[in-house]
């Protein structure tokens, strides 16, 4: 069996910042994954494709067919693109697709991105479509990240990611666990675009505000978090249960983004104190949300484990480089998703392959 990959993985996050592509190179040796991250890239989208895809929840069936086979072509376009201006040589295109609708319970996930439409593209095998497998057999279909964790990322205790959603791997007797901990940059950064910006850059908006105790309170009772893992979040739970909320105009922006940024490290410190010997541990971040200087400064105050610094590439594209390495061990049929995480009814292998 083949040892050595040459993968592009593509992500698109629920904070619709863009597409991040990640060209990656996976060893299997000696039992063990080694990667390099050698090229990443992220393509912003247009204000057009974020605007279908931000309203794609309310579109018709004919809409939405329309749109994931233009995102697809959308996708394989702009992965042709770097690979013919980097000069790369591929094995294998692993996409995550955009997700539109999460909703295990009933049965329900997906992210478009046609896959087919992808292949049209590149000449090499595209893997899609990761979570629906999980799904099926019961699990939440997320996270998928913690097999990565596991293989890859092991050097550190926990591993949170601050994508538009925060999620959590850490191994608790001697098995992984991981889920989604609350929303993220989906609630930041829809509080910074009533200041007409994509993000707030640094934290320093939600630094300059003021918590707001009864705010903060109404966040942490959500019912939500009295559920143990697994579990997962999606845009429905934050349209209905958060944004609500959210939405208070008498409390200031800055104060909101504050608050937010409190709810998220208080939620984070839950979940990291409550381990055997935190203080004790390590804890590597990722993700949009590492570089919010306040967010970061409000969970090391939370938090009693230390706090590796990363490398900047791998905080912007360690999800590229996971669903990368997904697609290698979906190629290889090896287990990519973990029951014990997502509450299915076994392992499974998770992807379509599209050649």
């Amino acid at each position: 069996m083949q040892n050595f990959y040459r993968v592009i993985g593509a992500m698109s996050g629920t904070s619709l910042d863009g597409l991040d592509l990640a060209y990656c190179e996976f060893r299997f040796e000696h039992s063990r994954w080694t990667y390099q991250l050698r090229l990443a890239e992220t393509i912003a989208y247009t204000d057009a494709l974020t605007y279908r895809l931000k309203n794609a929840v309310h579109v018709s069936g004919l809409d939405l067919a329309l749109l994931n086979s233009d995102y697809g072509h959308f996708l394989g376009q702009q992965i042709q693109q770097f690979i013919d201006r980097n000069r790369l040589a591929v094995d294998l295109v692993s996409i995550h697709g955009h997700t539109i609708f999460h909703q295990p319970e009933k049965r329900l996930t997906l992210q478009i991105g046609d896959g087919a439409a992808v292949a049209s593209y590149v000449k090499c095998p595209v893997v899609a479509q990761f979570r629906n497998t999980d799904v099926a057999l019961g699990g939440q279909g997320a996270p998928l990240v913690p097999i990565g964790d596991r293989l890859l990322f092991n050097s550190a205790d926990f591993c949170l990611n601050l994508g538009g959603i925060a999620n959590i791997s850490f191994i608790e007797n001697t098995k992984t666990t991981a889920f989604d901990i609350c929303v993220c940059n989906m609630a930041l950064n829809y509080l910074a675009s009533f200041k007409g910006l994509t993000h707030d850059a640094g934290g320093a908006l939600a630094a300059s505000g003021q918590l707001h105790a009864q705010l903060l309170t109404q966040f942490n009772r959500l019912n939500f978090f009295e559920r143990p893992p697994p579990k997962s979040l999606g845009f429905e739970w934050f349209q209905s249960a958060f944004l609500p909320l959210l939405n208070t105009p008498e409390v200031a922006i800055e104060d909101r983004l504050h608050t937010v940024c409190e709810h998220i490290a208080e939620q984070v410190s839950v979940v990291v104190n409550a381990q055997p010997d935190a203080s004790a541990k390590t804890m590597i971040i990722t993700g949009g949300g590492a570089k919010n200087d306040f967010l970061i400064s409000r969970i090391k105050h939370h938090c009693s484990c230390a706090i590796e610094e990363s490398n900047p590439l791998i905080i912007d594209f360690k999800e590229a480089l996971i669903f990368a390495f997904l697609g290698v061990l979906r190629l290889r049929e090896e287990v990519n998703c973990l029951a014990g995480v997502t509450g299915a009814s076994r392992d499974n292998v998770g992807g379509a392959v599209y050649i």
